[in-house]
């Protein structure tokens, strides 16, 4: 039994995480195209931030629940080798992602934001993504484009940026996801 765990376990920790959620990612997408248009009548640095600050933290929660749900329909546990992995090269990025936020908002830099968002979000999709299906990766390169795209077009409006990012991006490969990799 004992040489039976060892041999599952370590194919877990080979295979793919596959429980990234399309349909999931197509409706963190959907409340970013919501958040977006809210933030964009906001008046105020401070507004505009809080109304993304709360986006975050729904998407994250989508991100979790969907990917919790499509790992329960696989019956795969979610926190496999792999989910492990994803969440490793996932999570440093994001804690970068918060510390510079607080940096720059206190620095008076708030439209370098998008940006660094964007870029930040796709390095770690990018990073977590080595562990998942390859349109995972891809799709944390597209992220990288637009954010860097985002730092260096400084007339493009931050909502706009943010929308086709956080809200084109994620209803596009969410789409994608979820016809090609189940749900």
């Amino acid at each position: 039994m004992d040489n039976l765990r060892y041999i599952r376990e370590t194919i877990e920790r080979a295979g793919s995480f596959t429980a990234v959620p399309g349909v999931g990612g197509m409706l963190m997408g959907s409340t970013a195209l919501v958040a977006a248009w809210i933030a964009s009548h906001q008046i105020g640095s401070a507004r505009w931030l809080r109304v993304w600050i709360v986006e975050a933290a729904v998407a994250a929660v989508v991100g979790i629940v969907g990917a919790a749900l499509k790992s329960r329909q696989a019956k795969l546990p979610l926190v496999s080798g792999p989910g492990r992995k994803f969440v490793a090269g996932f999570a440093p990025a994001t804690l970068a992602g918060m510390i510079l936020t607080a940096v720059l908002v206190r620095a008076g830099l708030p439209a370098l934001l998008p940006g660094v968002w964007m870029l930040l979000y796709g390095a770690g999709v990018v990073s977590g993504g080595g562990a998942s299906v390859r349109i995972v990766p891809l799709m944390g390169g597209c992220f990288m484009a637009f954010g860097t795209a985002a730092l260096w077009l400084p007339g493009l409006p931050p909502d706009v940026a943010l929308a086709a990012g956080f809200g084109g991006l994620h209803i596009v490969f969410g789409s994608i996801i979820a016809v090609r990799y189940g749900g």
